[in-house]
């Protein structure tokens, strides 16, 4: 799933490609991703134009004339490009967006993505962006708040940062590499992390991002940028997708355990399970 890094890199890319310019029709292939019937989303759409991309957490935010906001998740392998007027749309491609002087395609392999149009003023109240927590910036994220929402739970910290109630934008490649950085233990009960500690967490979850961001995402399966791109970060990952690999800290090979159902790779010697007071 396109975590924060990606997503961003999807919103830069379509501000440039799409901005500005007016939606003449829109036709809908797949209707489970919008909601409704093809001709209802053509209708509500038509003759809007984009304003302007914005993003909260993973989420995508379509601003649209007329005080409209087209809410789009892109989930496991959603993805947006543009294509010249009248190109006839490829198997997976199950939106097409006819704009004012080229098409915008929406591409979706397993039709998990999803799109919901709102007044602007309900953006975020739908669920999903209703109790989405602080964007990771030094900002919005305070090491105050971390250190009182950590202190609320004895979940497990690997599970406790993928919840966006808590942190918007963390998944599992980000949330597996922050852990191995500051040295916490996957199954660590988030209640028992010292503020020190939650202190470099902190600071390696806003600098991972920022950095992953800088480099344009990563690409592990099929992610791509509204440019048809690759995202170049998958390159400077140091544990996910390296398990039985050494450490790049101590040479201990890592390993891979299932953490709320999710691959977790992490370091059995630099990310030691702390016994709880």
């Amino acid at each position: 799933m396109p975590e924060l890094p990606e997503v961003e890199t999807v919103r830069v890319g379509l501000e440039k490609l799409v901005k500005g310019h007016t939606i003449i029709s829109v036709e809908v292939r797949w209707e489970a991703i919008v909601g409704m019937s093809s001709a209802e989303f053509d209708h509500e759409l038509a003759g809007r134009t984009i304003e302007k991309i914005e993003r909260r957490g993973k989420y995508l935010l379509f601003r649209l004339s007329g005080g409209m906001t087209m809410i789009s998740h892109l989930r496991m392998e959603g993805a947006y490009y543009t294509v010249p007027t009248g190109t006839a749309p490829a198997k997976h491609d199950e939106v097409t967006f006819h704009l004012d002087d080229r098409d915008l395609f929406y591409r979706d392999t397993r039709k998990f993505g999803r799109m919901v149009l709102v007044p602007d003023e309900k953006t975020m109240t739908i669920a999903g962006l209703a109790k989405i927590g602080p964007e990771p910036t030094d900002d919005t994220l305070t090491l105050e708040y971390m250190v009182a929402e950590f202190a609320k739970t004895k979940t497990y910290i690997k599970p406790f940062l993928l919840d966006q109630s808590h942190i918007a934008g963390l998944g599992n490649i980000y949330v597996d590499e922050t852990l191995w950085q500051t040295k916490i233990h996957p199954l660590q009960p988030a209640n028992s992390i010292s503020k020190r500690k939650l202190g470099e967490l902190r600071r390696n979850i806003i600098d991972e991002l920022a950095r992953a961001t800088k480099h344009h995402g990563t690409t592990v399966h099929s992610f791509t940028n509204a440019f048809g791109q690759a995202g170049q970060f998958q390159n400077e990952l140091q544990v996910y997708g390296r398990v039985n690999q050494p450490c790049e800290r101590c040479g201990t090979p890592l390993v891979k355990i299932k953490v709320a159902q999710r691959g977790t790779t992490y370091c059995p010697k630099c990310q030691v399970l702390k016994p709880v007071k």
